[in-house]
């Protein structure tokens, strides 16, 4: 095993605060009265799937879209002002995989400019083969698209594929795809249902390469 792909929110960024606080502050300021608690069903999940949700659950009055534009600038205002926060030694893994020769791909339900500018401002694009982006698949996860795809891309069998994910979403996704799931309980955040992963680590420090390689 030599391919691994990662998620991107939650896993490579802490950005996962960001959709907590922007969704949650647009539904408080119009007169919905909803908890932080209300958003964690959405991890893992593209921006149309959560925000058609959130209209549909809610009887939002606004077209999807709108709510689209208006989260994400909130969240631009929130970047701006802390900066793309990378997750605790996800920088040093990286750069260790790299060095060992494995191949790795970044599959994220957010959309490709996203992406993109988050890996840019973490100096990690040299790493990355692939930057893949629900937006380039017709289903979401929980549905196996976009890590069938990045293998596709990488060209590798599907379990031949490592996988770091940190939802219930994600998870269920990978293992979909039939590729090796590693779930990342990140202990700032909501506990995630982890469990149809294959193995669960809460700091990236933890990760072995030589096991990974063994996998």
């Amino acid at each position: 095993m030599n391919t691994i792909i990662f998620d991107m929110d939650g896993v490579l960024i802490d950005s996962e605060y960001t959709y907590f606080e922007s969704k949650t502050n647009i539904l408080n300021d119009a007169g919905y009265d909803v908890g932080v608690s209300y958003q964690y069903q959405f991890m893992g999940t593209t921006y149309n799937y959560m925000l058609q949700t959130m209209k549909d659950e809610l009887k939002l009055p606004l077209e999807v879209e709108d709510y689209i534009k208006e989260m994400n600038q909130r969240r631009k205002d929130i970047v701006e002002k802390d900066g793309v926060k990378p997750i605790k030694n996800i920088q040093k893994l990286i750069k260790r995989l790299y060095k060992s020769e494995f191949r790795m791909a970044v599959a994220s339900s957010s959309p490709k400019i996203d992406i993109e500018f988050a890996i840019k401002s973490l100096d990690l694009n040299q790493y990355f083969e692939f930057l893949v982006s629900g937006e380039e698949v017709e289903n979401s996860k929980p549905e196996p698209d976009i890590f069938l795809y990045a293998a596709s891309l990488l060209e590798v069998c599907p379990n031949e594929c490592i996988v770091f994910e940190d939802t219930k979403n994600g998870s269920k996704a990978v293992k979909a795809a039939n590729m090796y799931t590693i779930g990342f309980a990140n202990p700032d955040y909501p506990k995630q249902d982890l469990s149809i992963a294959d193995e669960i680590i809460t700091d990236f420090s933890e990760v072995n390469i030589q096991e990974l390689k063994n996998k």
